[in-house]
């Protein structure tokens, strides 16, 4: 428990060094990481069983050779990679927004440097430090969090795909 709060301290000196800016680079980020477990869980818990349900549906019917029968196995195709690709572009969108988000803390940080500057004069280097270190750490934790979700994201593209072509192979078209 001592651990867990020694834990919570030092996150909060963090967030404090970078500013506001740096609580929404932590939204984004939970955001991501939720979305990317979710995507893991539905690819090895629910897929499969999905997967199952497909393939079983398709060996009970009588006829797969017609055009129909086709049209029907590609829809199944279709709606179970809607269901894959559910929220990928989410995931991608939020690996996008992070580094910009530490851009907006660069920004506001080299702002607050320049109203220390107007109302102090640069005479005073360890008001500046503070605005520079909050102009630097979100950008910091901004790339940090996008390169972190950049490489889930990848593999987890990959997986949807290899999981959508496995479909498409235990579905053979005569």
């Amino acid at each position: 428990m001592v651990y867990l709060m020694e834990l919570w301290e030092s996150i909060r000196d963090f967030l404090g060094t970078g500013g506001d800016v740096l609580y929404v680079v932590m939204g984004a980020l939970f955001l991501m990481w939720v979305l990317m477990i979710e995507r893991y869980w539905f690819l090895t818990g629910v897929f499969p069983k999905m997967k199952q349900e497909i393939i079983d549906n398709w060996n009970a019917r009588q006829d797969t050779t017609s055009w129909y029968a086709h049209k029907i196995r590609d829809a199944w195709i279709s709606e179970a990679d809607e269901k894959l690709n559910a929220r990928i572009l989410l995931i991608k969108t939020c690996v996008a927004i992070c580094p910009l988000i530490g851009l907006l803390g660069t920004v506001t940080g080299m702002i607050a440097v320049f109203e220390i500057m107007a109302v102090q004069g640069t005479g005073n280097p360890r008001l500046m430090a503070s605005g520079i270190s909050m102009a630097t750490i979100p950008t910091m934790a901004g790339m940090v969090a996008a390169l972190s979700g950049m490489f889930f994201a990848s593999r987890l593209e990959a997986r949807v795909r290899r999981a959508k072509h496995k479909l498409i192979d235990s579905l053979p078209h005569h």
